[in-house]
């Protein structure tokens, strides 16, 4: 069973945002991009939030959410798993990112994003402890990955925009002034207005 290794993170100096998944599936691993699957929904949500729309360049989206003051990493650097599912991960083979240095890094981030409950239970259980008393506001957020059907991506993307209210204030309010409907009642197959 291969044993795999996560991405560095995305960051920049100003971030005040960190979406953590918990490791990268197949298909990102294969491509060198976080949230590479095709039906990943994460891009798609992003694009909607950000301007950060699967038809650009990917490094045009990774600066889009640097821009916009937005992290990027997994919780795990390493793990043994067979498929892209988070269910296949050995659990006694994981180990977590350096999650001290990384804050130490960027003390301006407030506010943690989990994509998923994995993502979640494996901060907390490993990385949480080692944090304190230093902890970030965290929350889980719905999966964008396409093993988690129980949510229509509408549902998703409400629940998603909490990542564009915790954004800081000029970032949210330039988003917000150019969509022309309310991010939250378009479909992601209505064409964006940029």
């Amino acid at each position: 069973m291969p044993h795999i290794l996560s991405f560095p993170p995305v960051e920049n100096p100003g971030a005040t945002v960190l979406i953590l998944g918990s490791m990268p599936g197949k298909e990102s691993l294969r491509a060198r991009q976080y949230y590479a699957h095709p039906r990943n929904a994460f891009w798609i949500i992003m694009g909607d939030l950000f301007g950060a729309a699967p038809a650009l360049p990917y490094e045009a989206r990774i600066q889009m959410l640097k821009s916009a003051g937005i992290a990027l990493w997994d919780v795990l650097a390493s793990c043994t798993r067979h498929t892209s599912m988070d269910a296949d991960i050995e659990t006694d083979s994981i180990r977590v990112n350096d999650f001290v240095s990384f804050f130490g890094r960027h003390p301006g981030i407030t506010r943690v994003f989990f994509n998923g409950a994995l993502a979640e239970s494996i901060f907390c259980k490993h990385v949480q402890p080692c944090l304190e008393p230093r902890l970030p506001d965290c929350r889980r957020l719905p999966s964008t990955s396409p093993a988690y059907a129980s949510m229509r991506y509408e549902q998703k993307l409400v629940v998603w925009e909490a990542v564009l209210e915790a954004s800081p204030p000029g970032i949210r309010q330039a988003r917000e002034a150019t969509l022309t409907t309310p991010v939250f009642f378009r479909s992601p197959r209505q064409p964006k207005p940029f």
